[in-house]
């Protein structure tokens, strides 16, 4: 995601310059140059660090620490950078309660998804769709893009309501930017094809639909990909002034790879991430792509659409930034790559080998400092918070490791 970066200075610090900066605090000014200089891959004073989090790891962070119940990692580590969510949802409506009880919820979205909702564990289980044959799909047409409720108005949506926790009539996505703008460089953030098939539809009909009809369906993937592109473009004009860059999200790939083929990937789903990237770019905001899985057969296409930085760059999928920095240099920005089985370890001696190593990647900037996917309730509060404070001794420009921990880049 962090690959359209050094020719980008320019942009960056002409788009800076057109923000109502007068609502924001000095130190949240810092964060944002320390931000797009990494992105540019410049050394700033130290290394960004943000990362996403849980609901159940907030909770138990919050005990631990013995913090109040409002305390927000956020605001509390002062971190750098914070991404939020419209209402992407195809059809624009309420949930529609099929079952609710005190331990567990069920709901049809947005999406047309009948989602499971148990609140003892952390995610929600997708249980059917109302598009479930192949001829639906083709037929299905979606509410408008540029609909004003998706950026002004409250209400249910899926991303922002069933996930880690349960939550109906989210807040109005740009009453949410507006109220973080003071204190955080903030990112607007869009879906794009994949992610919406795998809502839509289901992971498994996705890819088996792809191979039965590969070119019906390569027209339903350019059909749904105008529709989130001109979303797109209605979010950074709603948001316009007070966004600070943007995150495309889209997971094509698995443990081992892409979910369907390179060559299949770069003729139907690639052109309209490109197409996005190029909406931000031409508003003046850098790009994070995040996309979980083993991508590196397609690695280089980010480099060329011009992504700022790619994340979460997830280490079981077999994805290492020091090795990506070592192949690619500085023709891209990466975001991640901390290794969250070893943070739910807990191993101090672990932890301290993983995040001082990854460190390595961040010489010559153009790295931001997260797990790599996001903090889960396994993770102590006491863990993260012995993690923060090693990326803020050891973070510090010029990267100065311990030998034990220095690599070549």
């Amino acid at each position: 995601m962090l690959a359209r970066l050094h020719s980008m200075k320019a942009m960056f610090d002409t788009a800076a310059k057109s923000y109502p900066t007068a609502q924001r605090t000095a130190n949240c000014l810092q964060k944002l140059q320390r931000l797009n200089q990494s992105l540019r891959h410049e050394e700033p004073d130290r290394i960004p660090i943000s990362d996403f989090f849980w609901g159940s790891f907030i909770e138990r962070w919050r005990k631990e620490l013995g913090l109040s119940a409002d305390a927000n990692p956020y605001y509390y580590y002062d971190l750098d950078w914070i991404v939020t969510v419209p209402n992407m949802d195809p059809w624009i409506r309420p949930f529609e309660t099929l079952k609710e009880t005190a331990e567990e919820v069920v709901v049809k979205t947005g999406f047309g998804a009948i989602m499971h909702k148990h609140f003892e564990f952390p995610m929600p289980e997708m249980r059917a769709w109302e598009t479930d044959t192949f001829e639906k799909l083709e037929r299905a047409v979606f509410d408008d893009p540029r609909d004003g409720r998706r950026f002004l108005s409250a209400g249910d949506n899926q991303i922002a309501g069933v996930g880690d926790g349960f939550q109906r009539n989210s807040p109005a996505w740009l009453d949410t930017v507006k109220s973080l703008h003071p204190d955080f460089p903030v990112y607007g953030s869009m879906i794009e094809v994949s992610e919406c098939l795998t809502r839509l539809i289901g992971q498994e009909n996705t890819m088996l639909w792809m191979a039965e009809y590969p070119e019906r369906i390569g027209a339903v993937i350019n059909r749904i990909g105008v529709f989130y592109l001109d979303m797109a473009k209605a979010e950074i004009e709603a948001g316009a002034g007070w966004l600070d860059g943007f995150v495309i999200w889209g997971d094509v790939a698995y443990k081992k790879g892409t979910f369907m083929s390179p060559r299949y990937w770069r003729e139907y789903f690639k052109p309209w991430v490109a197409q996005m990237a190029e909406a931000a770019h031409a508003a003046g905001l850098p790009v994070i792509y995040h996309g979980c899985g083993n991508v590196k057969a397609i690695f280089p296409d980010y480099i060329e659409m011009g992504i700022d930085a790619y994340n979460p760059l997830e280490v079981k999928a077999g994805m290492d930034v020091v090795a990506l920095r070592q192949q690619y240099g500085h023709r891209i920005g990466f975001c991640g790559n901390s290794d969250m089985q070893v943070w739910e370890g807990g191993d101090r001696e672990a932890i301290r080998r993983e995040v001082l190593r990854k460190l390595n990647a961040a010489r010559g900037g153009g790295y931001i400092f997260q797990s790599d996917h996001s903090v889960s309730s396994a993770v102590s509060g006491q863990t993260y918070d012995y993690i923060v404070k090693l990326v803020r001794e050891f973070g510090k420009y010029p990267i100065q490791l311990p030998a034990e921990f220095t690599e070549a880049i």
